[in-house]
């Protein structure tokens, strides 16, 4: 179970927010990969999933990580969401993509094609469960 004191309240509410961010991100980084811009990318799907992820938090339990350590998200999403092989799976997405986070940012590491190509797809197998989750939630 992730520490409580690495989450801060927040309004179901805002959720809504989140999500419009997230798939600002994703737009962007659909835009900077047809420009060959890999990195801009890369951090533009990072912060996608970061996003979505929250989303998906704050509408399950009224709540989001605070700080910089990403990894904590993925405890608190097994925490509030469903227990099934398609949580699992769909946080493996997560965490995959969250170990992209200083590579694609901060190391000078050069991302191509190949290397977005898989980011992407991590980011299209976690939003999918992601607006599962959330479309069961407004049923």
């Amino acid at each position: 179970m992730v520490h409580k004191s690495g989450r801060v309240k927040i309004s179901k509410s805002l959720s809504a927010n989140f999500m419009q961010v997230s798939k600002n991100f994703s737009d962007g980084a659909k835009v900077a990969y047809e420009y060959e811009y890999f990195n801009a990318a890369g951090v533009l799907i990072v912060h996608s999933a970061i996003a979505l992820a929250d989303a998906l938090t704050i509408k399950l339990g009224g709540v989001k990580c605070k700080g910089e350590n990403h990894y904590e998200i993925i405890g608190l999403l097994k925490d509030l969401s469903p227990d099934n092989l398609q949580r699992d799976s769909a946080l493996k997405q997560l965490e995959a993509i969250i170990s992209h986070k200083n590579a694609v940012s901060y190391s000078g590491s050069i991302y191509d094609k190949k290397d977005t190509d898989k980011l992407l797809k991590h980011l299209e197998r976690f939003t999918s469960w992601g607006l599962t989750i959330l479309q069961g939630l407004t049923l």
